[in-house]
């Protein structure tokens, strides 16, 4: 059996990742931070008693900024797939807290990617890069595209994205950065804006809240589904060589499209619901993002299925049914 350790395994990567490595029969072990409430309800379907035999998903309390602890766990669990997803992952936080950012999302790959080394085990490592590591370069962006980070995530995501190829070049580890444009679902948090717009259109449409507010609508971005995505990281771990690769829909979405969308399909006009908050701008905007995944379609046989209006509807009709709608 396989053994695969996950960082940031209670996120929305994280969660459609362990179901799809035990369903090709991997045992999944995840790091999980110390808190005095559970984060755990993306996972809590695939639990396991840990006195059960034979368990298939085992949770282990670590942080990114406790050396001594990835050292210790990497030794234990001694992974073949080791993916990295943990990070501060909102851009628009990552102004308020860059230090954190660049703590957890940059140096908390070194961190993990020394402890791999350290330990001397035989693993092969998914790096979890984003579009924001572009910025304000134009679009289309694949692998070959240079940085322009425009956030302290970005530049925290550029470290550990060269991080990741050194060790790869300096240190033979099989690594690879999947460089992921926005990807989306249900299971995105409430404060991420696609999650947030389909959230207030299902809850303006049962009377629940009357208005969403929101920054920059001419924003661009290219928003694909999340649970496709994963099955893209997997792919790239099982490739003969390690290399990097874009995954992406290679299409082009405002916020204001991606709002309609959603309050279409509950029959309703968002220019009467949707309002501006200032506090939603970013000091220094990213303006269009739009992957070009086609290495990733020649040599890993991968290639979004879900499309931006579609993904809209998913995510609005699975808001309505929480509601019971």
């Amino acid at each position: 059996m396989k053994r695969a350790l996950i960082t940031g395994i209670t996120g929305q990567d994280g969660s459609y990742l362990t179901e799809l490595l035990i369903s090709k029969g991997y045992q999944v072990h995840g790091i999980i931070r110390r808190s005095s409430t559970f984060n755990t309800g993306r996972i809590d379907h695939l639990y396991q008693d840990p006195h059960e035999t034979d368990q298939r998903l085992v949770l282990h309390y670590g942080d990114l900024t406790d050396s001594s602890r990835l050292v210790t766990l990497i030794e234990k669990i001694r992974p073949d797939e080791v993916y990295h997803l943990a990070a501060q992952s909102h851009v628009r936080v990552s102004f308020d807290e860059p230090e954190y950012t660049g703590n957890t999302t940059g140096v908390g790959t070194t961190r993990l990617l020394e402890a791999i080394r350290m330990v001397g085990v035989d693993t092969r490592y998914y790096q979890a890069s984003s579009s924001e590591m572009f910025g304000a370069t134009p679009p289309p962006q694949d692998e070959d595209t240079p940085f322009y980070p425009r956030s302290p995530y970005g530049a925290a995501k550029v470290y550990g994205y060269w991080m990741a190829r050194n060790y790869r070049e300096a240190h033979g580890l099989f690594a690879v950065n999947g460089i992921l444009f926005n990807h989306e679902s249900p299971r995105r948090g409430e404060t991420f804006v696609t999650r947030k717009i389909a959230r207030a259109a299902a809850r303006i449409a049962a009377g629940v809240e009357e208005n969403v507010y929101l920054g920059n609508l001419d924003a661009v971005r290219d928003w694909g589904y999340a649970e496709e995505y994963v099955e893209g990281m997997w792919r790239m771990l099982q490739a003969d060589q390690a290399t990097d690769y874009v995954l992406a829909t290679g299409t082009a979405t405002t916020v204001r499209e991606f709002t309609q969308y959603c309050f279409d399909r509950v029959g309703l006009d968002w220019e009467k619901h949707v309002r501006f908050d200032e506090t939603y701008l970013r000091p220094t905007e990213v303006d269009a993002l739009i992957g070009d995944a086609s290495k990733a379609q020649t040599e890993l046989g991968w290639k979004a299925q879900t499309m931006p209006e579609q993904l809209a509807h998913l995510m609005t009709d699975a808001e309505r049914h929480s509601l019971g709608i």
